[in-house]
């Protein structure tokens, strides 16, 4: 699992999740497929602002679980939904 931001915040957050071929834009872990999950347009989507804060989700914040693919290919997948 890696958790990173992005710069555009909660909608580049969102946005990239929506935009990946290769990572599937679901909740679950532990696949052996890629999966990436937006938590504040998703998974905490029900939590005020300061609720996600506290419980460690930021506007910004992408998960991505890392599958069995290629890392080459996961790289060019997430390079082409952050553009």
């Amino acid at each position: 699992m890696i958790a990173f931001g992005l710069e555009g915040g909660y909608e580049a957050g969102k946005r990239l999740c929506e935009d990946t071929d290769l990572a599937s834009f679901l909740a679950n872990v532990g696949d052996a497929k890629t999966l990436v999950i937006h938590p504040a347009s998703t998974t905490h989507a029900q939590l005020s602002a300061d609720e996600q804060r506290a419980s460690g989700v930021t506007p910004d914040l992408v998960r991505l679980s890392v599958g069995i693919e290629d890392e080459a290919d996961i790289i060019a997948d997430l390079d082409g939904a952050i553009e």
